[in-house]
């Protein structure tokens, strides 16, 4: 039986069972990704949780103990003083955690697990489930627990998210191209435009990365990701759609990088870079097999410390990537800065470390999918013995709470920021994906030697070894539809039967119908490419674990997982020998990252490298601005041109019942046909009020105690602020 998915568990978590000495936000954290693991698959959604998650116990502590700025709650009157605001701080954090958990897994496929394991943790934590007060005037922690958590429930459903329509895009249209039929060759000659995403249409159900079923023909996930209110993404990184500059899908867009290389036969210069991106994704599916004896040294010694700059011209990229051997410039750490003398060697074969990287870094089934898997890796790191908890690596050691609390908070606030800036730029420019990629130029010719019967100039290109012209059907292993060449490449599901025993292997195949190193019901992530969701998630991480330990180290100097023989792999048999894989720094890990999701068959390096350059600046702004809130030198929102997503603020809040508030608008072009709504916790609308030369009058009188929203929507606002009178 295989186990990979407990094994990379144990490696990233001690789990559950052992949370023996751990803070309550360590332990609660570990529940949030015991959710994500029995949901399905979305990692913009999974990354915002573990944001609002991480804000809901950094303002629950922040809020009890009076220090720092808190995120999402705003003002608090009449909180009251705890004699002991450690426990109190504990509760609260708790009470919080629990609610937003059942709240936002509430339609998990796993809902069962999770609320088995939520509730066995609060009663060995000694706290009442039952209790569901929110007046937290009364002194009990855990009324304000439950504050927050429905006031962070409020917030979530006017953050952009569309969390009430069950994250369905807004304002984006349907898909340019038809589907692709996985079971019809034939079908990638609809494609109609190679420069845009292609939905993928399977012969059965599909199943997401954590293996939930989600229909035949998955849509387009998160593509208007950009609306949602970020962490601390600045304004100055922000392109509004508008008329004079209209963006795909008219959703705002984040640190846009500018187009990826287009397929345009006008354009040689284009054309030819486009060729080599997906080309190469090829080209690298040669090295999944072991069975051609390349060893590798994958020790720190001898990999890693890649250049600082990244690559910006296709001169650039070329040099960056070895498009035949495989990997990137890097030249090794000279010692392990822990011990003081060098790495050990670690020598495995390629088509064994490949394959290892390409199913470890995919978070595929039961895994905590890319911003998990980094908060699953800060834990592994919290948990060795040589780490301590000195905030930004410097200053004195932290409790363990007030530490994960805080690193919980600028991990999440980062991955959050991630998800909204890279899904907002795949979104905008809809990239089409390798697999339609390469089939698509395979299908359309060669375009290396002229006057052959399968010469095109906008078709693919030779590479002796690599692709070549095919006459027979005999010259390769696969489908012969619609071949034009052969290339060498991983053969594909199709001949493992029993991918406990077996491997597919390496061979001349026919490219137009070529499959990514993945599961046969997964293919290919439903969302476009450019840029990589897990070049910007692992460069933003790396970013922020670099500062937050005050290393760019691993503890020890190195970080480990092995991948066991035979047992690792899950699709097919593998790897031939344990492979451990290791790393120095975190940037190092991230770098290994998106590697893999070239090996997949999943990004071409067009696809990589904006998403490592952008990662970098989103992880300096989120620590850059946690630090701000720990020292309490920062406004609690962050202010954006127009308006765009302000929130309305209600002041004294708490307010008690039985009040009536006039509320008056300002900075709208036209307040007077506006109307404010009231809604409570639920995202029931209670109450709606037209406004009357710029002011309505909202009551309280008939309400019961608890979490209310107010939103005010018409009247084209622009900068809109509500003053209470």
């Amino acid at each position: 039986m295989r186990r990979c998915c407990l094994f990379l568990f144990l490696f990233l978590s001690a789990g559950l069972c052992a949370q023996t000495g751990h803070s309550v936000a360590r332990q609660w954290n570990e529940l949030y990704l015991l959710a994500i693991r029995n949901d399905f698959a979305r990692p913009v959604v999974h990354a915002r949780n573990l944001y609002h998650s991480s804000a809901a116990m950094y303002d629950a502590w922040a809020l009890v103990n009076r220090r720092g700025i808190p995120v999402l709650i705003r003002d608090t009157t009449g909180l009251p003083t705890y004699p002991d605001a450690s426990l109190a701080s504990e509760t609260a954090v708790s009470y919080a955690a629990y609610r937003l958990l059942l709240y936002r897994y509430d339609k998990a496929p796993g809902l069962g697990k999770i609320r088995t394991a939520a509730d066995q943790l609060m009663t060995q934590l000694g706290l009442d489930r039952a209790y569901v007060s929110t007046d937290y005037t009364n002194g009990n922690p855990a009324a304000f627990g439950n504050y927050i958590a429905a006031a962070i429930i409020a917030y979530g459903q006017e953050d952009g998210a569309n969390e009430l329509g069950d994250y369905a895009n807004a304002g984006y249209p349907d898909p340019v191209n038809p589907p692709l039929f996985l079971d019809r060759p034939f079908s990638i000659l609809r494609l109609e435009d190679p420069n845009h995403w292609q939905p993928l249409a399977f012969p059965g159900v599909v199943v997401d990365q954590s293996g939930n079923p989600i229909g035949n023909i998955p849509g387009f996930l998160g593509a208007s990701w950009g609306r949602v209110k970020p962490f601390a993404l600045p304004p100055s990184a922000l392109t509004m759609p508008t008329r004079t500059n209209p963006i795909y899908g008219d959703s705002p867009v984040y640190h846009d990088p500018g187009p990826p290389p287009q397929y345009d036969l006008t354009d040689t210069a284009q054309l030819n870079l486009y060729r080599w991106n997906f080309e190469m994704v090829l080209k690298w599916s040669s090295h999944l097999d072991p069975a051609d004896g390349v060893v590798w040294n994958i020790s720190p010694g001898a990999r890693g410390n890649g250049p600082a700059d990244l690559p910006k011209t296709p001169e650039e990229y070329r040099a960056f990537y070895n498009e035949h051997e495989g990997g990137q410039p890097g030249s090794g750490h000279p010692v392990n800065p822990a011990t003081g003398m060098p790495y050990a060697d670690n020598f495995v074969l390629r088509g064994d470390y490949t394959r290892v990287l390409a199913e470890f870094w995919a978070d595929g089934p039961s895994s905590e999918t890319p911003p998990g898997h980094w908060f699953a890796i800060f834990n592994y790191v919290m948990d060795h013995p040589r780490f301590i908890r000195r905030l930004w690596g410097e200053g004195e050691v932290l409790p363990a709470l007030e530490y994960d609390i805080k690193a919980y908070l600028t991990l999440g606030g980062a991955m959050h920021d991630a998800a909204i800036t890279a899904w907002s730029i795949k979104g905008k420019y809809d990239y089409i994906r390798p697999i339609s990629a390469i089939r698509f130029l395979a299908s359309q010719g060669q375009a290396s030697v002229k006057g052959h019967r399968f010469y095109d100039p906008g078709g693919i290109r030779l590479d002796p070894g690599y692709i070549e012209l095919v006459e027979s059907a005999q010259e390769v292993v696969n489908n012969t539809a619609l071949m034009t060449v052969k290339a060498r490449a991983w053969i594909g599901n199709s001949f493992i039967d029993n991918a406990d025993v077996e491997s597919a292997g390496v061979d001349w195949i026919n490219p137009s119908v070529w499959e990514p190193y993945q599961r046969p019901n997964f293919v290919t992530p439903n969302f476009a490419g450019y840029v990589s969701g897990h070049s910007t998630f692992s460069s933003t991480a790396a970013t922020v674990l670099t500062a937050l330990t005050g290393s760019p180290y691993f503890p020890g100097g190195v970080g480990e997982f092995v991948a066991r023989k035979n047992e690792f792999l899950v699709f097919e048999e593998g790897p031939t020998e344990d492979v451990v894989l290791q790393w120095a720094t975190y940037q190092d890990a991230a770098a290994e990252t998106s590697l893999s999701r070239i090996w997949g068959g999943i990004h071409p390096p067009a696809d990589d490298i904006p998403g490592r350059r952008i990662g970098r600046v989103v992880g300096r702004d989120a620590y850059e601005r946690a630090d701000k809130l720990f020292r309490g030198d920062a406004t609690p929102t962050t202010d954006y041109p127009d308006g765009y997503r302000d929130l309305m603020v209600v002041y004294p809040n708490p307010a008690p019942g039985g009040s009536r508030f006039t509320v008056e608008v300002s900075g709208t072009d036209n307040p007077s046909d506006g109307v404010l709504d009231l809604y409570n916790s639920l995202g029931q609308r209670i109450s709606s009020t037209t406004l009357t030369a710029s002011r309505g009058s909202v009551s309280t009188e008939s309400l019961a105690p608890g979490v209310y929203l107010l939103r005010l929507r018409g009247g084209r606002q622009a900068a809109v602020k509500i003053q209470v009178f």
